[in-house]
């Protein structure tokens, strides 16, 4: 009798074993079972609305819930150089159901400030490069010199006082010109601008010469006339602007990292979502009709695999790190 009882008794434990077993499954197995997306997606924009990054978000998650029919959602979490609305991203659930579209500043801020609370490379899964711009040199058209040789030659013969505008602390543009600075061995201050609009109308103004602008927010003016532009960052001329010569064409080395928009993921999404998050990314920016609005905003389609921006941001990573550490930058 006593057997029996204890036979009874362990049949019952086995049994609320397995349901116990059933209720604590990992929830990666429920994902893995999980239609995706099967609710909303948030996109993070990690600077102002108003802008290009803002504006691509909205272009590429439009396009996303037409394709899903899942609404894809922006929103804006600007402040401290991007790096408020990237450690929240870094921080959010790994289910595919958060991502970033942030820009060259990723990989430059941790260069930049000190203890941003992630890091650029292992806390993010590399979705895709969505496009490419560029930051470029202009001068104003009373501005004596328009073309980079003569700039320096001008700068040089008058030694503290001409100063550079570039569109915030710690931008590619502020990097770029702390460079140029030391390359040419010039003596020149630094005008940092509230965005590339202010810094334009200032340009265009005449009320600082000449400044480093992303091609973007400088286009129209140059398409205008009332701005000139003397040199590119970018290994190659960009087919935006095919007669403005590089700063490498002309002998100024480190001037070569494009600038990009891509997707990233808080490391630990499921590689299936990742992978099929970078397909249709790829797929739309490539749709002819998208890449003539991306082209509209002066920007260059990309859509790569998660493979090849990964290392798109390992070798930026690599190549800012020297830039910064060589002209001893650092953001207050």
């Amino acid at each position: 009798m006593f057997l029996n009882s204890l036979a009874a008794r362990l049949r019952c434990s086995t049994g609320a074993l397995g349901v116990v077993l059933m209720m604590t499954a990992p929830n990666s197995m429920a994902a893995n079972t999980e239609v995706y997306p099967s609710k909303p997606i948030t996109i993070i924009v990690p600077s102002a609305a108003g802008n290009v990054v803002d504006a691509v978000a909205r272009l590429v998650g439009g396009e996303l819930t037409k394709v899903w029919k899942q609404p894809v959602i922006v929103e804006n979490k600007p402040g401290a150089g991007t790096t408020i609305g990237t450690r929240f991203v870094a921080k959010a659930p790994k289910d595919g159901y958060t991502v970033l579209l942030t820009y060259t500043a990723h990989v430059q801020n941790p260069l930049l400030y000190a203890d941003i609370g992630y890091d650029p490379i292992k806390d993010f899964e590399a979705v895709s490069e969505v496009t490419l711009s560029s930051t470029i040199l202009a001068v104003s058209p009373e501005f004596e010199a328009k073309s980079l040789p003569a700039l320096v030659t001008l700068v040089k013969a008058n030694p503290g006082k001409y100063a550079y505008g570039s569109y915030g602390v710690g931008s590619t543009g502020h990097i770029l010109g702390e460079l140029l600075k030391g390359e040419a061995k010039l003596d020149m201050e630094h005008i940092a601008y509230k965005g590339g609009a202010p810094l334009a109308t200032d340009l265009v103004a005449g009320h600082v010469k000449f400044g480093l602008i992303a091609v973007g927010t400088a286009l129209p003016l140059l398409q205008a006339g009332k701005l000139i532009p003397v040199a590119i960052a970018g290994n190659k001329r960009s087919a935006i602007l095919p007669d403005v010569p590089t700063f490498l064409e002309m002998g100024y080395q480190g001037f070569e990292p494009d600038a990009w928009m891509g997707l990233l993921f808080p490391a630990g999404v499921p590689k299936d979502r990742v992978d099929a998050l970078s397909r249709e990314v790829a797929r739309i920016v490539k749709e002819p009709a998208m890449a003539k609005r991306l082209n509209d905003l002066n920007v260059e389609p990309v859509g790569n695999t998660p493979e090849e921006f990964a290392k798109v941001l390992k070798d930026d990573y690599a190549k800012w790190t020297e830039v910064i550490q060589k002209i001893g930058l650092k953001a207050q």
